[in-house]
């Protein structure tokens, strides 16, 4: 198989090495994963050779040509060798006063020498996903890649056919997660490495968790990173999804985030970029039962030639939903950022209620900033609203901070600090919230920028 023919060279080139990757190490990708994983891992490899990396042409990939990212020969796992690393080393970005179930996936695997000390409720699983499609197979085939489309997705049909680990979170019916769980994405490597990280999280009619996903790399190291996220939330149950990127200008990371919510169920999803190289982070959420509620929150803070796209769909397949979203960029340099927000109403979807907001802040005249909010709606009896600006700071607020003694430097800080802390504030875990307010104020200060991963964030 190829991918398409009317694909420009440099995506196809691109393509190319993945395609004679798979086709060379078939047989090692199944023989050090599941059957669970195997069972859609060849569909998935047609599905991409079809495909092939999208261009700028996609409506959903505009704003950051993908190919250029893939192009570089990394390094693969694909025997998945025991890399050595201590987590505790090489993350030491602790949230104080919050009491966490601390779990770690290294590269794209499992952690599994070091347990947390905590106790989770009866029934309650947080491991590795290979392990537990080769212990619980039927569930592991209901759910996985059942979301996450490869049809429709290059980067969701690549990892789909190179993924062989991740992370599963399974809340049985009913039981709710008191201790928030937080789990740490350590990137550790002696060579140029891309990593396929797959996470499946299962939340059960009436069942609660929190979490925390933290991204950090241990090395100075190129990075590539695909992820796939499937969240799946039942009817009465509530998701808290907290995803912090702190890595490192070396780093790219590509991540596909998939919810499907039921009935009468609620989603946090809040997401914060302090410091990385390119990032693209996709959301598609769909609500399939009445009555759900999701709020998508997110914060970027960029300098240099940083680069950071948030593209958002939300669905309103059935009435009486509740969706807003809250983007807040900040760009220094010759950073560049992107929201492209769609919100989708179908025939039917009445009574829905959506909010999307995009604000953001260039500080210089060589940052860019590229805004596409949209609404789609198939129902008359809706509340929608949707805006986007994109401005400096404001001249008379440092006029009027500096008549009053306050440095020049100093004034933009608090202007920019202020501005950022609407998204932190929505947050519903009030120890992350200090934390990141702690986070947010040293990176407009400079001294995030200065180090490479999280060992100096201390």
């Amino acid at each position: 198989m190829a991918a398409i023919d009317n694909t420009p060279t440099a995506a196809k080139d691109a393509a190319r090495q993945y395609i004679d990757l798979y086709n060379g190490c078939r047989d090692t990708l199944f023989g050090h994963s599941a059957g669970a994983m195997n069972a859609v891992r060849d569909s998935a490899f047609a599905d991409f050779c079809r495909l092939g990396f999208p261009t700028r042409k996609a409506e959903r990939y505009k704003y950051t040509d993908i190919a250029p990212l893939f192009a570089p020969d990394y390094g693969l796992n694909l025997n998945r060798l025991d890399i050595p690393v201590d987590p505790y080393e090489a993350f030491r970005c602790d949230v104080p006063n919050l009491s966490t179930s601390l779990y770690f996936v290294v590269n794209d695997a499992f952690y599994s020498k070091l347990q947390p000390k905590g106790h989770l409720p009866e029934g309650v699983t947080i491991g590795s996903l290979a392990e537990e499609a080769a212990r619980s197979p039927h569930f592991i085939e209901k759910h996985y890649a059942r979301m996450a489309k490869t049809a429709d997705d290059a980067v969701t049909a690549l990892n789909t056919m190179l993924a062989q680990d991740g992370l599963v979170v399974h809340v049985p019916r009913g039981v709710k997660v008191d201790r928030a769980v937080q789990v740490i994405n350590i990137l550790r490597s002696d060579v140029d490495l891309m990593a396929n990280r797959r996470v499946l999280i299962v939340v059960e009619p009436g069942a609660e968790i929190k979490l925390l996903f933290c991204d950090h790399a241990a090395d100075d190291r190129r990075f590539l990173t695909t992820q796939v996220i499937e969240a799946y939330v039942g009817e009465g149950a509530s998701l808290d999804l907290y995803c912090l990127e702190e890595t490192h200008a070396r780093n790219t990371r590509v991540s596909n985030l998939y919810i499907e919510q039921q009935a009468g169920s609620r989603v946090n999803h809040n997401i914060i970029t302090l410091h990385n190289g390119v990032t693209r982070n996709k959301t598609d959420l769909a609500f399939c039962g009445e009555g759900a509620e999701c709020n998508l929150c997110g914060c970027v803070i960029a300098d240099k030639r940083q680069h950071v796209d948030n593209n958002t769909l939300i669905d309103h397949r059935v009435p009486r939903c509740t969706s807003n979203e809250l983007y807040k960029y900040v760009l220094d340099g010759q950073a560049t950022g992107a929201f492209a927000g769609r919100v989708l109403v179908r025939h039917g979807a009445q009574k829905t209620v959506s909010q999307e907001t995009n604000q953001n802040l260039c500080a210089t005249r060589e940052a860019r900033m590229y805004t596409q909010p949209m609404l789609e709606i198939y129902a008359d009896d809706v509340k929608c609203a949707h805006g986007s600006t994109v401005g400096q700071l404001n001249d008379a607020a440092l006029f009027y901070m500096r008549q009053r003694g306050i440095p020049l430097k100093e004034a933009k800080l608090l202007l920019e600090f202020a501005f950022i802390n609407e998204v932190i504030d929505h947050m519903q875990l009030a120890p992350l919230r200090d934390r990141l307010h702690y986070l947010v104020e040293k990176r407009f200060r400079g001294e995030l920028s200065k180090c490479e991963g999280c060992k100096l964030c201390k």
